[in-house]
């Protein structure tokens, strides 16, 4: 027998709101958006996502985090989720009869658009965009791979989407889904104080970000540039832009390579 997930922030409502206040929550919490983490370390979660704005969001109930056990679905009286690859090699495979019914477990509470992800270093690098698509799903759930991966035959069935981090590899998928969430909550509504710091920041135009400056004036000899404290709006956008494009164009000419292409 499985054990019911373990989830994370808000489900339940304060007695002390009334009848239609009740309701109203009740519906709110419905719709959060989910992540499910399918894992053999729930323990690891929420980890940093239960901190900062993203912790407080989760406590708020603007978004839910439940993890699945994958130990709950092993084989055997050692409940074994691995096994030997076949054809030979190196390491251990995640066997498909352990993460096929764990995944199972997680999408019985999906519902709309909620895709499933497996974090791996071969899939699709994960970006600005995909952040920004993931936030509008109704949910997600997240696979967290170990050993030498996972029965390829789990992620044809369940059309599993392989997404990467970079160009390295990890001892387990559980950062990289932290990391991924992280990048996602912080664009739900009402997650981040000020909604043009989202529109402002890297990657948001398809650019890094500019220089950033605050008190003291001067530091070690260095003060702030003269035109943010020039006060004309106008003059400080056109450096901030200046700025953003000399910053992509000498550490990113693959970003900027593709915004020249878009012109």
């Amino acid at each position: 027998m499985s054990r019911p997930p373990k989830s994370h922030g808000r489900k339940s409502l304060r007695p002390t709101l009334t009848p239609r206040s009740l309701m109203d929550e009740a519906e709110t919490l419905a719709r959060a958006w989910q992540v499910r983490i399918v894992t053999l370390f729930p323990e690891a979660f929420p980890g940093v996502l239960g901190l900062s704005l993203t912790g407080k969001a989760l406590q708020e109930g603007r978004w839910q985090l439940h993890t699945h056990d994958l130990r709950h679905f092993g084989i055997g009286k050692h409940r074994n989720v691995d096994d030997t690859p076949a054809g030979g090699g190196a390491g251990m495979v995640m066997r498909a009869d352990v993460v096929g019914p764990a995944l199972a477990d997680a999408q019985q509470h999906a519902r709309g658009r909620w895709p499933i992800l497996y974090m791996s270093p071969r899939g699709q690098p994960f970006d600005q965009g995909m952040a920004r698509d993931l936030a509008r799903c109704d949910g997600v759930t997240i696979l967290c791979g170990r050993f030498e991966g996972v029965d390829e035959r789990v992620l044809e069935h369940f059309q599993v989407t392989e997404v990467s981090l970079g160009d390295f590899v990890m001892t387990g998928g559980e950062l990289a889904a932290q990391a991924m969430v992280d990048a996602t909550v912080r664009l739900l509504p009402g997650v981040l104080g000020n909604a043009e710091s989202i529109a402002d920041e890297s990657h948001a135009r398809g650019l890094l970000e500019h220089p950033q400056y605050t008190r003291p004036a001067t530091w070690e000899g260095r003060a702030i540039p003269d035109v943010l404290m020039s006060g004309h709006h106008g003059e400080i956008e056109a450096w901030r832009r200046a700025q953003a494009e000399a910053l992509t164009r000498s550490r990113r000419p693959d970003l900027w390579s593709k915004l020249e292409q878009k012109d």
